[in-house]
């Protein structure tokens, strides 16, 4: 008689050799991420060595040595970062897979997951924001751990990379504007986005390095700008916050970007802020409220005049720079805030007269301001019939 025996499924976790195998595999893991972690050191102090002879050559004129010493530095550059992406792939992977990774270690490997989907359809963007990411993943470790003397070695490299890689990523949303007839209204609006993402992500994360490296008399132009921005960091943002908060970035960009958010795309994305600017004015009902977004409309024009409009030199319309000329004229001659709110109201109802019935809340708002600057009159709305009665029209 042949003996039935029933067979018992047992879960794969709980089997003795299954146990033993998790066991060892999170035990190798620390092994693999000291490995990795002990390339990556190799090859930054590699790239370090490299830059700091390229830097002495180029200081000393030497061309042919400069030349082949900037050489030996990219390919250890890439190296480094070659270095990183496998330390992405082989340890923190298996971490999170494992579930023994830390919250940092989760977070980056989803970042780095969201800026490797990209590579299939924005390749240009996907390059820039890579590397970037690279550069950030290990800046950020060297920080945490307090790697002080890296660190100021380290950091020239790091600023003058993710400086260009920044400005990369910048170039490539303005070619994208540009090229207006392509892009649909859904698009435009999600670079519009990026561009001001990408320009807090720098002004927040990077410049204070810059900063902290080539001190502050280098930005002493836009300290001020950058200490306004600052006030925003905190807190939550209404709809005005948000508009002058990225007013202030472009602001800043006119100085930190000025090639690589050309005055083109930076006229763009004014425009947009006075279109977003005019329709919060239409539909905020609370005065006080209108008022403090009527204030940011004043200091967003006179920025879009001073930090571009000022410094444009081509003009598609003849009719466009004579009226821009004469505006500008009279505005940068003016004493007073009551001449300067005067000046813009008025242009203002110009720059949206090609708009009239879009516009035409705001433009009721702009002449009941102009009547109570005392340079326009509020009519009747009444007329006399013969029988001499006034009605309202």
């Amino acid at each position: 008689m042949v003996e039935e025996r029933s067979l018992k499924v047992i879960s794969k976790d709980t089997t003795f050799f299954n146990k033993v195998s998790d066991t060892l595999t999170k035990l190798l893991i620390p092994t693999r991420i000291g490995i990795n972690g002990m390339m990556i050191n190799l090859k930054r102090s590699s790239t370090v060595k490299a830059y700091e002879q390229f830097k002495i050559s180029e200081q000393a004129n030497d061309v042919t040595k400069t030349a082949q010493l900037k050489n030996r530095y990219e390919e250890s550059f890439t190296l480094y970062l070659e270095s990183i992406d496998k330390h992405i792939m082989d340890s923190i992977y298996k971490k999170v897979k494992n579930n023994t990774a830390s919250d940092f270690e989760r977070n980056a490997l989803a970042n780095y997951y969201n800026v490797v989907h990209l590579k299939e359809t924005e390749y240009l963007e996907y390059k820039y924001r890579k590397q970037k990411f690279l550069l950030d993943l290990d800046y950020q470790s060297l920080s945490a751990n307090n790697k002080e003397k890296i660190l100021k070695k380290y950091t020239p490299i790091y600023v003058e990379r993710i400086d260009s890689l920044y400005k990369g990523i910048l170039k490539n949303y303005s070619v994208k504007l540009a090229d207006g007839l392509k892009a649909t209204r859904i698009n435009q609006l999600e670079i519009y986005k990026n561009i001001f993402l990408t320009l807090e992500d720098y002004i927040k994360n990077v410049l204070p390095i810059k900063i902290e490296l080539e001190g502050k008399e280098k930005y002493s132009k836009i300290l001020d700008e950058y200490e306004e921005y600052e006030k925003f960091i905190v807190g939550k943002l209404d709809e005005r916050d948000f508009l002058e908060k990225n007013m202030i970035l472009l602001g800043l960009s006119r100085v930190l970007f000025t090639h690589s958010l050309p005055l083109v795309a930076a006229e763009q994305c004014y425009n947009k802020l006075l279109r977003d600017t005019r329709n919060l004015i239409s539909t905020t009902k609370i005065k006080t409220k209108k008022e403090e977004v009527y204030k940011m409309l004043l200091k967003l024009i006179e920025d879009y005049n001073v930090k571009l409009l000022s410094t444009k030199v081509y003009w598609d319309k003849p009719a466009e720079r004579d009226a821009y000329k004469k505006f500008w004229d009279a505005y940068s001659k003016s004493n007073s805030d009551k001449e300067k709110e005067i000046l813009s109201l008025r242009r203002e109802l110009h720059d949206t007269s090609y708009e009239y019935e879009k516009y035409a809340d705001v433009r009721k708002f702009y002449k009941d301001k102009l009547c109570d600057l005392g340079v326009m009159k509020k009519l009747k709305n009444s007329r006399k019939t013969l029988d001499g009665y006034f009605t309202k029209l």
